[in-house]
Formats: structure tokens, C-alpha cells, sequence
């Protein structure tokens, strides 16, 4: 595939670059896969590309060990944009180089990256990614409480980081590999907040804790009961969200007094 081409690809898939930003889009994403991936296969992909975008893909001796989470961060730094605009960029240039390069080394990329990846993976790959996008689960929660989507994401924030300190941090990370970058930052903040009586959290704490992130003041006498139905609905969607597995070893960490907020998923 000619340079021009893969340019083309990458503003068609994205929807909302042109042939003027796409390429920033594409030095953006491909510097920072040449940094996660190991220098070996880094020059495979570097042998492959079109000549203009080579100078973007320098191999070095040792791969970073970091995330899809910074992955993003990295790729929204160098483009100037946020984090949800940087993964919708990414998943068209990862998509264009499905197209650019071959399937082999498409193979090569996909196995030198960790399962957090997936939905980059598969872009290249041109296949469906099994897992809900965020703006999915935000419209989910939306729905559920019949409110704007607008609303639903500090609530599914404050629902997701107050679970990621009650479950231990192995669940959190099993979580993540399921769900959309976008619903990892709540998660990796409750994982850095915890502390050591997190996990004895009482059901009336956690509630109030939720409430506390959505910004409601402590004294409401309304909160407990409001934020109970908004955690209800946040875990009815991440149940949805991830495999029966996942989700009833969730379920399996919390004590009795949490059931009501537990929805029973179908086997």
C-alpha cells in the first residue's frame, strides 16, 4: 500500500480526519508502538511500512513494559488531543495497518502486545472485538436510570472506583483486560486509593464512597437510597460487560449484604 493510500484508510476509519491530520495521527501512534514493541519486531514492521512513515518506527533494544492506558496517554500527548479522541485516532491507524502490512506481521504486532491491546488488535486484524465500548456502557447506564449520558459517566466513574478498592487487585487488572480503555482510569484510580480496610468495606461505606465521587454531599439524607440504584445500574451494565466467569468472581468477593446490588446473570 502506497503512503497516500494508507492515509486515505486511516482518515475513512476514523471519520473525522483528513488528509491534513491524519498523518499526525498515524506519527503519533506508530512512534508509540515502536516504543512498546521489542526492537526485533519493530523492524519487521519498519521493513514493511512505506518509506515516509519508516522514519516514525525506530526499533531500540528493549521494548517498554507499559499498558494500553499509556499507550494512549503517550499518543494523546504527541497528538495535543484527549485520551478518547487518541483511542478513536489509534484504532483507524491500527486499522490502516492491517491493510498496509502483511497478515504475518500483523500476527507478529498482535503477539508482542498484552491482551489490554484488543481492541487496537482488532483493528489490524479486520475482525469484531469482543467487548462493549464505553460509549455502549455509558448508554446502558443512561438508560437504566433514565438520565443523559452526560450523567452516566461520573456515576459509572465513581461506581467502577469504588469497586476497584473493594475486589482485589488481581479482579481489578481481569477486569481491564475486558473492558474499554476509556473505563480503565476509575478503576486504576480505586487500585491506587485502596487501603488496608478496603476490602472490609460495609456496604453503607461503599455506597457512601460512591456517592462522594458523583460529588454528593455527605449529609443528604437521600444518598445512600439515590446511590444504591445508580450502583445497581452500573453493575447490571459491567455484569453485560464481561464474561459470566469475571463477573461471578466479582460477585463471589463481595459478603452477603451486597446482594441486592449483585445482578444474577443468566448462564
Amino acid at each position: 500500500m502506497e503512503y497516500g493510500e494508507l492515509i486515505d484508510v486511516i482518515g475513512e476509519a476514523s471519520g473525522d480526519l483528513d488528509t491534513g491530520t491524519a498523518p499526525q495521527a498515524a506519527k503519533a501512534t506508530l512512534q508509540t508502538l515502536a516504543e512498546r514493541l521489542p526492537g526485533s519486531e519493530a523492524q519487521h514492521l519498519f521493513l514493511e511500512l512505506p518509506d515516509e512513515l519508516k522514519p516514525w518506527v525506530r526499533s531500540s533494544s528493549d521494548a517498554g513494559a507499559f499498558d494500553i492506558d499509556e499507550f494512549l496517554g503517550r499518543v494523546a500527548r504527541r497528538e495535543g488531543v484527549d485520551v478518547e479522541t487518541a483511542l478513536d485516532h489509534a484504532r483507524a491507524v491500527f486499522f490502516a495497518l492491517g491493510d498496509a502490512v502483511s497478515s504475518t506481521e500483523v500476527d507478529r504486532v498482535a503477539a508482542a502486545l498484552p491482551a489490554t491491546f484488543e481492541p487496537l488488535v482488532a483493528e489490524a486484524q479486520h475482525r469484531h472485538a469482543n467487548m462493549m465500548r464505553a460509549d455502549e456502557f455509558w448508554d446502558r447506564v443512561a438508560q437504566r436510570l433514565d438520565v443523559a449520558e452526560a450523567t452516566a459517566r461520573p456515576i459509572t466513574s465513581a461506581v467502577l472506583e469504588t469497586l476497584a478498592e473493594r475486589i482485589a487487585a488481581g479482579q481489578v487488572h481481569d477486569l481491564m483486560v475486558q473492558l474499554d480503555p476509556l473505563l480503565h482510569p476509575p478503576l486504576r484510580q480505586g487500585l491506587s486509593s485502596a487501603g488496608a480496610d478496603s476490602r472490609r468495606m460495609p456496604l453503607e461505606v461503599f455506597l457512601r464512597r460512591v456517592g462522594r465521587g458523583e460529588g454528593r454531599a455527605v449529609d443528604d439524607p437521600a444518598l445512600v437510597s439515590d446511590v444504591f440504584g445508580h450502583a445497581r445500574a452500573v453493575l447490571e451494565t459491567l455484569a453485560e460487560a464481561v464474561s459470566q466467569k469475571d463477573w461471578q468472581d466479582v460477585a463471589a468477593e463481595l459478603p452477603a449484604e451486597y446482594r441486592g446490588l449483585m445482578p444474577v446473570r443468566p448462564g
